[in-house]
C-alpha cells in the first residue's frame, strides 16, 4: 500500500495514485460471523509478511446469522479488520456479503446506514474499496436492477468518500450473467453511470470453465473487472482442486493485470479454506505446515513478487 497510496480506475485497470496499472493479489475472509477467530494479529501478520498479500477481503453477510442479526456488532468488526490491514500496508475490501435472498434490493437501507458510517469512519485512508453487493442472484435480479442499486448506494459512498473505488456485483453470483445464460454485454450495454468503479467477476476452477474464462477474457477488454472470489475446487468452496484450470485463470488475470483475492482465509473444513481445520485462533500461520493443499498453492501465487 505504501508503494501505491490511494488507487483509481484508469480506463479498464487498476492505478495507483501515480497512475501505474497494478494488480493486487490477497485472500477474502470467510464470513466474520463463523470465523472471526482467524483473524487476529498472529494470521494477519502471515498475511502481509509471509504471504506478502497486497489485500484483505472482510466478508459480513448481511443474512446467515449476519449483520441482520446485531448491525453495531458486525459494523465494529469491520471498522478492526480495517484498522488491522491498514497497520499491515494491505488495502481492505469492505464485502457486503449479499447472498440469500440474492436481490440486492432486499437489503438497501440496511447497506445504505452501514456504509454511510464505515465511509465517514475511513474516509482519510487510502487503502479502502467498497464491495457493495457480493453476489447477486435469482431469476428476478436483472442487470438492470443491480445498476439501479448501484445508482443508489454508489452517491451515499462518494458522499463522504469521493475517492475510493467501489466495486460493483454483476449478475447471476457474480459471473457476468454467465451463470443465468447471459455474457458481459448486458454490462457493456448498459454501464452503471459512476466513475472509479469495478464490476466485480467470481469463479470456481472445479465447476466454471472454458465459458467463464473467456468471458472474462473478453469482459476484461471492455470493462474494468476486479475478481473479488474464486477458489480452486468447486463452486461451493469445497471438492477436488483444479490447480491447472485454475493456472489458466491465474496466467490471464496476470496478463491483463486483474486484481484477484481468494476464497478463503479460514480453517473451515472445506477444501477452500486455506488452513488445516483447528488452525484458528492459535496457529501457526506462517509456512505452509498448517495449509491445506488449496492453501499451499494460493500462498506460493500470492508470495510471487508484484509488478509495481
Amino acid at each position: 500500500m505504501q508503494a501505491n497510496g490511494q488507487l483509481r480506475v484508469c480506463g479498464l485497470k487498476l492505478c495507483n495514485e501515480n497512475g501505474k496499472q497494478i494488480q493486487l493479489r490477497g485472500m477474502s475472509s470467510h464470513g466474520i460471523q463463523w470465523y472471526y477467530q482467524c483473524l487476529n494479529t498472529a494470521s494477519l501478520d502471515a498475511l502481509a509478511n509471509d504471504w506478502k498479500a497486497d489485500v484483505l477481503r472482510i466478508s459480513m453477510y448481511i443474512q446467515e446469522d449476519g449483520y441482520e442479526t446485531n448491525p453495531r456488532l458486525f459494523t465494529d468488526r469491520v471498522h478492526t479488520l480495517i484498522e488491522m490491514a491498514t497497520a499491515r500496508g494491505m488495502y481492505a475490501i469492505v464485502d457486503w456479503h449479499m447472498l440469500t435472498p440474492g436481490d440486492p434490493m432486499y437489503n438497501l437501507d440496511r447497506a445504505k446506514t452501514f456504509f454511510t458510517e464505515i465511509a465517514q469512519r475511513h474516509n482519510g485512508k487510502k487503502n479502502v474499496l467498497y464491495e457493495i453487493a457480493n453476489e447477486p442472484n435469482g431469476d428476478a435480479v436483472t442487470w438492470s436492477r443491480i445498476r439501479d442499486y448501484a445508482h443508489q448506494l454508489i452517491p451515499v459512498i462518494r458522499q463522504y468518500d469521493p475517492d475510493a473505488p467501489v466495486l460493483v456485483g454483476t449478475r447471476a453470483w457474480s459471473s457476468l450473467g454467465v451463470s443465468g445464460g447471459g455474457d458481459e454485454s448486458e454490462i457493456v450495454n448498459n454501464p452503471v453511470n459512476a466513475a472509479n468503479i469495478m464490476y466485480t467477476f467470481h469463479f470456481y476452477a472445479g465447476s466454471h470453465g472454458t465459458e467463464y474464462l473467456n468471458t472474462l477474457s473478453r469482459a476484461a477488454d471492455r470493462l474494468p473487472i476486479f475478481v473479488t472470489e474464486f477458489g480452486t475446487q468447486s463452486a461451493s468452496g469445497d471438492g477436488a482442486n483444479n490447480f491447472t484450470r485454475s493456472q489458466q485463470y491465474l496466467d490471464l488475470m496476470a496478463q491483463k493485470k486483474i486484481s484477484w483475492v481468494n476464497w478463503n482465509f479460514s480453517d473451515d473444513f472445506r477444501t477452500g479454506a486455506v488452513f488445516k481445520t483447528g488452525t484458528c485462533p492459535n496457529g501457526s500461520f506462517a509456512g505452509t505446515a498448517n495449509l491445506k493443499e488449496a492453501g499451499v498453492w494460493v500462498r506460493d501465487r500470492i508470495r510471487t513478487a508484484d509488478d509495481f
